[in-house]
């Protein structure tokens, strides 16, 4: 009995001993493998280590990616021996971790660090820690066998350039194409993003108003601001003459008639804005000389008035200008297509002294002789007091919007309505308002836009009926002077209104030659801006802004004022 009790205690305390050395063994076991876990490199498990090399392995989610913590050596573990009956403190927390820890969790990309973190904040007395790049290779466990690592660029701390167009700041950057990614179907390129540039074609104007445009386009499409209106283009001028700095020389070219009249189709270009751009001013003696490109204003004395040369408009769709200086005068000879000249004679102080038309059989006709004012040609103001009307205000003032054929005809051969004394010189009839009021005149209100003198040609076709009577005058006496006088409302700075008006009559001028043969030389032209409105008022009104046209020949032709 005793001996196999002691039996049965001995066989047990065999197993208590056996099953603490198998626990003790499979302790150190796991052990073990967490101490050569933590000493591999990283992404390489002791397993991977035992497998044969050239094989490939199924991939392996990658592990979490801890939290950056300051550099500290592992404990070394493998060279300590495990404490009895247990598992070693430092592998403890792996051992007991919960099961949701275990699982991969996709790796996070930081961007790159321009700073150190709080931890790596250096205490004071000590040196900074060392900031390094930003990683160009993926980490360990972002690589997959076989497969080429992908590429790391590195973190962008500053917006990307854009490239603007040479004298472009704020235009869109510039499109390329994107690099083809293998396995990636490239993307549809639209003919709008591969069209070319279009075409870029100068402004007209003065060169601080040249901008670059897309060939076509208004100029008000430049970086989305309202453009000025293009000035007159430069024209080729003789010198000025040296005795009277107000005059205006001739031009030497031939003139566009675009200029006066505007294409159909399109809004008038032309506008006072850019020729108050190129307006400049000088003080001579007690006048103020203000200079155009074309004209010249004069303010001397409480008077304005404007001045240009006639040549101008004779120069339109001719076949040629010539400029001569002949000892102190200026011949200019226009010669038209049809081979007829218009020759002006003009004194050293820019005063006409004649106008001469040669057909091409050598037949001239002397249509303004001044040559018989001598010294008085300088004396234009006069002191002359209005004369009394003493015919019906229809017959006197004709509204040619309103009246017949017949009337209109009437008005532009009528004689004087009182006796005149003596004959004067163009000038002297341009700038005193008593003594063209000897003669009576045709009315007609012409829509221009508003700061621009183009004729649109709506506004041509009204002036048919004019032209026919015109004709018809010159027909009888080719002789005849007839002035086309420009108007304005009050609304508005005299210096712009007085240049707006005498370049609104020579529009009419030029569009009655050119649309329904009136002869050029036939016609004088003067703008008188806003002075002897027809109804006196501040304010815009219409009836103001008009052309008056008036048979002058008894004023300045000798047999005219014989024939009275």
């Amino acid at each position: 009995m005793m001996p196999s009790r002691y039996l049965l205690l001995a066989g047990t305390i065999v197993s208590g001993v056996g099953a603490m050395i198998l626990s003790s063994n499979v302790s150190a076991q796991t052990a073990r493998g967490e101490v050569l876990a933590q000493a591999a490199p990283a992404g390489q498990t002791p397993e991977t280590k035992k497998k044969p090399p050239g094989k490939p392995q199924p991939p392996k989610p990658p592990a979490p990616a801890a939290a950056p913590h300051p550099p500290q050596p592992p404990a070394p573990l493998a060279s300590r021996p495990p404490p009895a009956g247990g598992v070693p403190a430092a592998s403890a927390p792996a051992a007991h971790a919960p099961e949701q820890a275990r699982k991969p969790v996709p790796p996070k990309i930081q961007p790159a660090q321009t700073t150190p973190p709080p931890e790596l904040k250096r205490p004071l007395g000590k040196p900074a820690p060392t900031i390094r790049p930003a990683q160009t290779t993926p980490p360990p466990e972002l690589q997959h066998p076989g497969k080429p690592a992908p590429v790391m660029r590195p973190a962008q701390t500053t917006p990307p350039a854009l490239r603007y167009p040479p004298g472009k700041p704020g235009a869109a950057p510039e499109r390329h194409a994107e690099p083809q990614v293998p396995g990636k179907t490239p993307p549809v390129q639209h003919p709008a993003a591969s069209a070319p540039a279009p075409q870029t074609a100068p402004l007209a104007g003065s060169p601080r108003e040249r901008g670059r445009l897309p060939a076509g386009a208004p100029p008000a499409a430049v970086a989305g601001k309202p453009q000025p209106q293009p000035a007159q283009p430069v024209v080729r001028r003789a010198p000025l003459p040296p005795g009277n700095p107000a005059a205006v020389p001739p031009p030497t070219q031939v003139i566009n008639k675009g200029q006066f009249l505007a294409p159909k189709g399109q809004a008038p270009t032309a506008g006072i804005n850019a020729v108050r751009a190129e307006r400049h001013e000088e003080h001579v003696g007690n006048q103020l000389i203000i200079r155009e490109p074309d004209r010249t204003i004069v303010q001397e004395g409480g008077r304005t008035f404007i001045r240009h040369s006639e040549v101008d408009r004779f120069a339109v769709g001719a076949r040629n200008v010539q400029v001569e200086r002949r000892g102190d005068e200026t011949v200019t000879v226009v010669m038209r297509p049809d081979g007829v000249q218009i020759i002006d004679y003009v004194d050293a102080d820019g005063h006409l002294l004649r106008r001469v038309r040669r057909d091409p059989d050598g037949r001239q006709i002397v249509i303004i002789d001044n040559g018989f004012a001598g010294a008085r040609m300088a004396n234009v103001f006069l002191n002359l007091a209005p004369p009394v009307i003493s015919i019906p205000r229809d017959r006197y003032i004709v509204d040619a919007d309103r009246a017949d054929e017949a009337a209109i005809y009437g008005a532009l051969v009528a004689p004087p309505i009182e006796h005149i004394g003596r004959r004067y010189t163009l000038d002297q009839v341009r700038y005193n308002e008593p003594l063209r009021a000897y003669m009576p005149r045709l009315d007609l209100e012409v829509n221009f836009d508003t700061g621009s003198w183009q004729l649109t040609p709506d506004q041509v076709d009204r002036l048919s009926t004019i032209a026919e009577a015109l004709n018809r005058a010159v027909a009888r006496d080719p002789r005849e002077v007839f002035l086309v006088e420009g108007y304005t409302d009050a609304v508005g700075s005299d210096v712009d209104n007085l240049s707006l008006s005498d370049r609104r009559a020579e529009s009419v001028a030029v569009a009655l030659t050119e649309q329904f043969h009136v002869p050029a030389e036939n016609l004088a032209t003067q703008g008188y801006g806003k002075q002897f409105l027809k109804v006196p008022t501040g304010g815009a009104e219409r009836a103001n802004r008009r052309v008056a046209i008036r048979r002058i020949t008894p004023l300045i032709d000798p047999q005219a004022v014989s024939q009275r």
